[in-house]
């Protein structure tokens, strides 16, 4: 019974994130043979698949919001209302592909995103003009997901990594930025960080903003059974966005409270989420002696 639990459990859950074309793009990305971006041991396969991004994505999601310009292409183009769970199925679709596809399927990814950028262009409320193809706007959308991928990996993965491995990360997702056009992005976690602190000056939680956080927070397009657990991954992707990035937005700090329950909260949802998506090892055959004739 347990085991059918867990089954149901992991395909609702793949279904929600990878969409009904998830179980044959998961059959290329992986089966398909030919050179990858990168080898198996590298950090980025260990942090991209971990269930720790269903915390990292969301909190990325909120950071990423704060640029005005990066929030008003988002919300005039991106149909995040109307399709959200399409968006993140494209979207974990795209980072499977260049995690862990062949080369040549990475580039196309690639060059279909870059296409679509290059025709998302507006102005905001105010009258700034924008444009998705940006290197400086597509650094600042490159940098708020790399950090808030390596923070929930570090405090909610199965085994967080050291540190050299984290800038190891960093230099990888790199790769895939400068391949979306981004100009020299970060090699290290301090580099990282040195960049993220450059847009602070940037940065504001317009009306769009708090409304998309209001969006995703409190009102997520999810049946009513289902919201408790997404409250809890909701919390510790609040919890996980740096200081400064909640007083923005104007998300409450209760440190006793998030360290004595939300915390705990994250840890017990991304091992239930691991558990249920990874398949349980084959039974084995009892021999003879272990009865097996019996």
């Amino acid at each position: 019974m347990l085991t059918a639990v867990r089954e149901q459990l992991g395909h609702a859950l793949f279904r929600r994130v990878a969409g009904p074309d998830g179980p044959a793009n998961r059959a290329r990305i992986h089966d398909t043979p030919g050179p990858r971006w990168f080898a198996p041991d590298r950090p980025i396969r260990t942090v991209h698949g971990d269930a720790s991004m269903f915390i990292g994505g969301l909190s990325a999601l909120l950071l990423q919001s704060l640029h005005p310009l990066a929030m008003a292409a988002v919300a005039g183009h991106s149909g995040f209302r109307g399709d959200p769970w399409g968006r993140l199925q494209r979207t974990s679709t795209f980072l499977a592909v260049t995690t862990y596809g062949t080369a040549d399927d990475a580039q196309r990814a690639v060059d279909r995103v870059r296409d679509i950028h290059d025709h998302i262009r507006g102005t905001t409320a105010q009258g700034v003009p924008y444009h998705a193809a940006d290197p400086h706007l597509l650094a600042w959308v490159h940098l708020a997901e790399t950090d808030s991928f390596l923070r929930a990996h570090e405090r909610y993965g199965a085994r967080p990594l050291e540190p050299a491995a984290y800038d190891a990360y960093v230099a990888d997702t790199a790769r895939v930025a400068e391949a979306l056009g981004v100009t020299d992005p970060p090699r290290d976690r301090h580099e990282l960080s040195e960049r993220l602190s450059g847009y602070l000056p940037e940065l504001r939680a317009t009306p769009e903003a708090r409304s998309a956080a209001r969006y995703l927070l409190l009102r997520p397009p999810l049946p009513l059974a289902v919201r408790p657990f997404y409250g809890g991954l909701a919390a510790n992707a609040v919890a996980l966005l740096p200081p400064w990035a909640r007083g923005m937005l104007h998300l409450p700090r209760l440190p006793v409270v998030e360290s004595l329950a939300v915390r705990p909260a994250g840890r017990v949802l991304t091992r239930t989420i691991r558990w249920a998506m990874t398949p349980p090892p084959p039974s084995r055959t009892p021999t003879a002696e272990e009865g097996g004739n019996s």
